[in-house]
């Protein structure tokens, strides 16, 4: 019988016991909780990761654990040869479910619904269920397929260092957290904080009291507000006009004074997007910097302060071209940037920028580069910097992966590049292969999170080819 035929009719046979356990895991709600002795996350993604290693054992896999942190199942006893990284815990729930609750799974028109059905607990269960038609079946295999389950994937993947602290890296490994077809290449991720402090003045005049946009340094600010004092109303016209000349984009922008106290209060309201898109959002942090640098504030120092930041943060330079390390390469394209946090008064400035950057930024043309610029600007600069993650395309595990996913999806296969990280940024030859389609939004962390069963049982088919085909 044809291979593929043959995995194909396992999966279906065996689709109800796998959407079982799917949804047994989304019964758990392994949100990371506070550490108590032998659940370094909490109670939820320890509860999760045993309940995984239950059905590990429960399928004929031995499991090993590694300081209360990770498990792995061996398919056999052969050669290590390929690692599949998944993990058990998941995002808060948040508000706005409408299908069911999140930690009560329901499988409605084709679909499983609850938290951690798309990230990652069906993918994972898809990568256990190749396993078990691949040993089921008994298709030949001399090396070994392990699955290795993590627990704080979502919160920083503390967990992982414990498992390759006692294990080798395996020659090859893919991660089902994420989109096919394949992702091989991960931008560099490079935080920058540009900052200035200055003394506040006595002259009369316009002060700053506060300037604040953003909370998380990797989305896009969708609000921003300040502050002033000592401003006529022509004056703070003025300034909105100009910024509504210079930025055409769709935000809203208001302003309202308190009679009372003299004090404005100025509003800007654009859009989120995470960092690594920053083109899909509306920056209202850098809108309203760009305003309040028109404004003729008394503090010479700080409106200094203001027009040289603005000078480095054009809007809509979502490449850094303005900084000066606007990189570009054929396989990730360009670097990009995203202005996420800013925080100013009378005393100091500062902004706080996620960078992901392309494979060919170096230290000298990405770092340096942006240094020199700030320090130009009369501003301080501090960074941080995680290179980036690239995997050849020539190789026969990537061309066996790819050619298991057009073999069941019959769409071609190619490799991608992203400006997120993925569980395998640090592994040498690890890249992120599905388990969602490649046009399919799940919902992956908002609400109503969903995973396609169809999905879920190609992806099973897929790499229980992608096993036969590399571990045989």
């Amino acid at each position: 019988m044809d291979r593929k035929k043959q995995i194909r009719d396992y999966i279906e046979a065996h689709t109800e016991e796998m959407i079982a356990d799917v949804c047994e895991l989304c019964r758990i709600n392994s949100v990371k909780g506070e550490a108590v002795p032998g659940m370094p996350y909490g109670e939820g993604p320890h509860k999760a990761l045993m309940a995984a290693a239950e059905l590990c054992k429960k399928y004929g896999f031995p499991v090993k654990e590694y300081s209360d942190r990770v498990i792995a199942a061996d398919m056999n006893d052969g050669e290590r040869c390929l690692d599949i990284l998944a993990h058990m815990d998941v995002v808060a729930p948040g508000d706005g479910w409408t299908k069911t609750t999140p930690f009560e799974p329901v499988v409605e028109d084709g679909m499983i619904y609850g938290r951690g059905s798309s990230d990652d607990k069906g993918p994972a269960i898809a990568a256990l269920y190749a396993m078990r038609a691949v040993k089921e079946l008994g298709i030949p295999t001399s090396k070994n397929c392990r699955l290795i389950l993590g627990s704080d994937e979502e919160c920083g993947s503390s967990d992982i260092p414990y498992y390759y602290a006692v294990e080798p890296e395996a020659p090859m490994t893919f991660s089902p957290d994420a989109e096919f077809p394949l992702i091989n290449i991960e931008k560099g991720q490079f935080r920058g904080e540009i900052s200035a402090a200055f003394k506040g003045t006595e002259k009369e005049g316009g002060k700053l009291i506060a300037f604040e946009s953003g909370d998380t340094v990797n989305i896009v600010p969708g609000k921003a507000k300040a502050r002033v004092s000592g401003f006529a109303e022509e004056a703070i016209r003025t300034a909105v006009n100009a910024v509504m000349n210079e930025i055409s984009a769709d935000y809203d922008l208001d302003f309202e004074i308190d009679e009372e106290s003299g004090e404005t209060e100025i509003r800007v309201n654009g859009s989120p997007a995470h960092a690594s898109t920053p083109e899909n959002g509306v920056n209202a942090g850098v809108i309203l910097l760009h305003l309040l640098k028109g404004l003729p504030f008394a503090n010479g120092e700080l409106h200094k302060a203001l027009v040289s930041l603005a000078g480095l943060l054009p809007y809509g330079d979502h490449h850094g071209a303005a900084l000066k390390i606007d990189i570009y390469d054929d396989k990730s394209g360009y670097t990009s940037v995203s202005p996420d946090i800013f925080r100013a008064d009378e005393n100091s400035l500062y902004v706080k920028f996620d960078s992901r950057t392309s494979i060919a930024a170096t230290e000298e043309n990405t770092i340096l580069a942006a240094k020199k610029s700030a320090e130009a600007a009369g501003l301080s600069f501090a960074y941080s910097f995680n290179p980036p993650h690239a995997v050849p395309e020539d190789t026969d595990f990537i061309r066996t992966l790819l050619e298991s996913y057009t073999a069941v999806t019959g769409k071609p296969g190619r490799c991608v590049a992203i400006g997120g990280g993925t569980y395998v940024h640090e592994l040498k030859n690890g890249v992120a292969f599905g388990a969602v389609g490649e046009t399919t939004d799940t919902h992956m962390h908002g609400p109503d999170e969903f995973m396609p069963v169809s999905e879920l049982q190609d992806a099973a088919v897929i790499y229980a080819l992608s096993i036969a085909g590399i571990c045989g």
